[in-house]
């Protein structure tokens, strides 16, 4: 026979409810009856189920992750640092995927029994954060914001690194400066761009729209990008790249064409993910501190949601060039 609170409660002295509260670390019970009951559901063995405490207390204690695509790398270095983080604060990661930002998916989250949701895939016209203001469901924007609902936020802050990035590229020589840009439609996309280009302003460099291509944050946009820039008669000597992710398909595209890198072109990435300090890749990028990051945005969801009337955070880390092998002088012809 299963053990129950009540069983708890008759070892340790207490009623069933004081059970619950001392489980959940109820600031109103002394330590004393909390170490007391926790003494006995030890000794009886017993673990509260989620199902009850959701029942208790009105709250499933789990948390939602949403991101585009689970084969994107990016992806894959925020939600260790977000499970970690709602653990220590007693909460479960749930992850969502959504391939496209729509009104389904806010159904889904609220039907997943979730207490709020990180979101890691807002565009700048998403509906998903209006519906979730709507419907009372906490959230925080992780590394993209929307522009219609004003929430917690985590942000980068590009204008520091591409200064250090500019800079350093017009000491090698570099005049021909190409672009594959993120999304137009997201927050990273834009303020990426606006601050390449106002560091390139600062060397009287202009970023010209045949050196220019956009897309989403992937390995495949990279490289179909970068093949078109390198068979232009007057290819780009330095291509930025939106991230780290496009990064490696530009990287792919100059092997496959032949062009040496740094030699031929020069390539630039954003994030600082691991492999880009590999000894097989040595990319250069602009860092900033991402699991710092996504652990703060888990704070704050957590802070939403024990205390929903606290002000509004955003949070913004700031960047930092890293030059490794695929930044060289420009080439002489």
């Amino acid at each position: 026979m299963a053990v129950t609170s009540r069983d708890v409660a008759r070892v340790a002295g207490v009623s069933q409810p004081t059970v619950s509260r001392a489980l959940r670390d109820d600031p109103r019970l002394s330590q004393q009856t909390k170490e007391r009951v926790r003494e006995a559901a030890g000794l009886l063995g017993y673990v509260p189920s989620d199902a009850g405490r959701a029942l208790s207390s009105g709250r499933t204690r789990r948390i939602g992750l949403l991101v585009t695509d689970l084969n994107n790398e990016f992806y894959h270095h925020i939600i260790a640092p977000v499970h970690h983080e709602l653990e220590n604060h007693g909460y479960q990661l749930v992850l969502h995927t959504e391939s496209a930002d729509d009104g389904d998916v806010v159904d889904r989250l609220l039907a997943n029994g979730i207490d709020g949701v990180v979101l890691a895939t807002t565009t700048v016209d998403s509906v998903a954060p209006l519906r979730l203001r709507d419907r009372g469901l906490p959230f925080v924007y992780l590394n993209r914001t929307g522009t219609q609902v004003d929430a917690d936020a985590t942000v980068v802050s590009p204008a520091r690194g591409f200064a250090d990035a500019a800079r350093r590229a017009v000491e090698l020589g570099h005049t021909r400066i190409g672009a594959v840009l993120g999304p137009s439609n997201t927050s990273t996309g834009q303020s990426r761009e606006l601050a390449l280009r106002a560091a390139m302003a600062d060397h009287g460099l202009a970023l010209e729209t045949r050196f220019v291509r956009r897309g989403p944050y992937e390995t495949g946009v990279g490289d179909a990008a970068v093949t078109e820039l390198l068979a232009l008669p007057e290819p780009p000597t330095l291509i930025f790249c939106g991230n780290d992710v496009v990064a490696y398909g530009a990287l792919n595209a100059a092997a496959r064409a032949g062009a040496r890198v740094p030699e031929d072109v020069s390539v630039v990435g954003f994030d600082d993910l691991p492999p880009a300090s590999w000894p097989i890749l040595q990319l250069s990028t602009i860092a900033y501190d991402l699991e710092a990051m996504a652990r703060e945005a888990a704070r704050l969801a957590v802070r939403r949601i024990d205390e929903p009337a606290s002000p509004l955070t955003h949070s913004t880390f700031d960047t930092a060039f890293v030059e490794r092998r695929t930044l060289g002088a420009a080439p002489a012809h």
